[in-house]
């Protein structure tokens, strides 16, 4: 190995004479440095050390509170992950076109962009969101973000300390309570109903902040009413607190009409909103937005300049240009009734296989629902979910949407809870899967029986 290493140097002193790792005197042949020597042998008999590499306080945090990635099975013959998308609903066509303009005009110089986005597709998201969801705000309120997890990280960077308090809805959005927790402040879980958040017990809470989905409560489905909206917005006057409104998925609604978001009932001053096209075109395009007060404009764009300057210019051109053309809105009224078919489909054949035996929640509005099992025990979960596997259907567990750390948490019903996400399935696949998931439940009864 050493002698290898002496020939290596040898043949490259020419090259390195001044770099110290071959020694030159005159006379004599070009060696390799004492050092370098000494250090092939170490490396001979080297091992890695395991060693504590030391975290901040951030990082400690995120240690505890992030959640694990882990390896999605494959080859299944029907995956109800919520999140995911049918790749055959993007449209690639109209994206190419308007990513091919946005490739080939020329700009003046190659430069860094105003970090709230591209004024164009800011211009174009403008009415859009008065049009989609009655949203009223300027031009320079929007902050194009990388999909909605970051536009919550600024706001956590931004409104909360560590000896802060935040409201969640319970169950509610993981990612989201990570990343308020990631900054040492503490979750308040409030229960959730029927009707979304129950703010009746938010009323004498003192918190910074509210983190809410009330056009579509994630994961349960629950519409928020007109009373309790406006309970809600009085409770943030009160305490002086932001509001974090996530529309997530206001796009699709089936069977329920909409309501007006907190944002168009508070006044654009009072609620941070917040969007992305993650359930419309990709989840992989990673483009979200901010609608913030115009008082917290200039900090929320000297946070998004810090954190990454500005998200890729190519994909806003391309999306402003479906805005302008028309062709984002012909694509989610397309998207739309798939969905709805999709989302019928999965109903029938669950009502068909379980009947009265389960309870289905959030089936009028969204891309999922959540099915509970009145007949089994939350215990049995991790069998089910298995032997499901087994059978090539991917089922996915509510609790972790529950807020387990919380010594006053709403109590997880003691059923199982599965989110089931249709969007990414076909109509075959769907029947497929109920089919099999039913074969599953039935050999679980079964042992348990026996």
């Amino acid at each position: 190995m050493l002698c290898a290493d002496v020939g290596f140097w040898t043949r490259i002193a020419r090259f390195v004479p001044a770099e110290g790792f071959i020694e030159i005197r005159h006379g004599a042949r070009p060696r390799v440095a004492q050092a370098v020597v000494e250090r092939g042998r170490v490396r001979a008999t080297w091992r890695p050390l395991s060693r504590k590499v030391r975290l901040s306080g951030y990082g400690e945090r995120l240690r505890q509170v992030a959640p694990r990635s882990e390896e999605q099975p494959r080859n299944l013959l029907a995956n109800f992950r919520y999140g995911d998308l049918s790749p055959s609903d993007f449209p690639v066509l109209a994206w190419k076109r308007a990513a091919v303009a946005a490739i080939t005009r020329r700009p003046a110089r190659l430069a860094y962009n105003d970090p709230c986005g591209s004024r164009r597709l800011r211009m174009a998201l403008q009415p859009y969101l008065w049009r989609s969801s009655t949203v009223r705000c300027e031009v320079d309120q929007i902050i194009i973000v990388n999909g909605s997890q970051q536009g919550l990280d600024l706001c956590a960077r931004l409104l909360l300390n560590s000896d802060d308090r935040f409201v969640m809805e319970d169950p509610g959005y993981l990612m989201a309570r990570h990343v308020f927790s990631a900054t040492r402040a503490a979750a308040v879980p409030i229960p959730v109903d029927v009707k979304g958040l129950d703010t009746a017990r938010v009323a004498k809470i003192e918190a910074r902040l509210a983190y809410v989905t009330p056009s579509h409560q994630f994961p349960l489905g629950g519409v928020m009413p007109i009373a309790r909206r406006h309970q809600l917005l009085a409770w943030a006057r009160k305490f002086d607190a932001c509001v974090i409104e996530d529309d997530y998925d206001s796009e699709y609604r089936y069977d329920t009409k909409p309501v007006p978001p907190l944002h168009a009932l508070a006044g654009s001053e009072d609620v941070i909103y917040l969007g992305t096209v993650s359930k419309t075109l990709s989840p992989t395009l990673r483009i979200g937005y901010l609608v913030v007060p115009s008082e917290l404009q200039p900090l929320f764009a000297a946070a998004k300049q810090i954190m990454d300057r500005h998200t890729p210019l190519i994909e806003q051109e391309a999306l402003a240009t479906m805005l302008e053309t028309g062709a984002y809105d012909r694509h989610v009224k397309r998207v739309r009734r798939r969905n709805g078919e999709c989302r019928q489909i999965l109903l029938d054949a669950l009502r068909r296989r379980f009947g009265d035996r389960i309870q289905i929640d959030g089936a009028a509005a969204g891309l999922h629902v959540v099915v509970w099992f009145r007949d089994l025990p939350q215990t049995s979960e991790a069998a089910l979910i298995e032997a499901a596997r087994v059978k090539g259907v991917g089922i996915y567990s509510v609790a972790p949407l529950f807020n387990h750390r919380h010594p006053g948490r709403r109590h997880q019903p003691d059923v199982i809870g599965l989110v089931m996400g249709y969007a990414a399935l076909e109509a075959r696949q769907i029947e497929r899967g109920c089919q099999l998931l039913a074969q599953a439940v039935d050999q679980l009864r079964s042992r348990r029986l026996s």
